[in-house]
């Protein structure tokens, strides 16, 4: 049984693309797995993602480009306004302006760049860089 399924899917991800893997799947499928992805696929971290369905809640094939460092959840799920990111950037990207942090917001799940351009806070999920 997963406890974190996001958490599960990230490491996956991570481990194929360490090992050189051109596709990964990624189980089981949920809106915010695929929201993730497709804020990833936006800052070409991953490639296109496509949903295969198996019965249950489905699977995700993830086409990897190489391009990811290291990413992972945030446990617990910090709240952060949208005035306090700089804090967040410290504590888990590397650089000013290298990586993004993932915030689920009142308006979607959204990279925190795009948080502060609608100056809207949230709760953090992951980083990626």
């Amino acid at each position: 049984m997963l406890n974190d399924p996001l958490a599960a899917a990230l490491t996956k991800i991570m481990n194929a693309e360490k090992v050189g893997k051109k596709e990964v799947e990624v189980r089981p499928a949920s809106k915010l797995i695929k929201k993730v992805l497709t804020i990833l696929n936006d800052h070409s971290y991953v490639g296109m993602y496509e949903e295969v369905p198996d019965g249950r809640a489905g699977i995700l094939k993830v086409h990897l480009l190489g391009n990811v460092n290291w990413c992972g959840v945030i446990k617990p799920r910090f709240s952060v306004k949208c005035t306090a990111f700089e804090k967040w950037e410290k504590r888990y990207l590397p650089a000013k302006d290298f990586g993004l942090l993932i915030v689920s917001t009142p308006l979607g799940v959204l990279s925190h760049s795009q948080a502060k351009e609608k100056r809207t806070g949230g709760k953090l999920i992951a980083y990626c860089y």
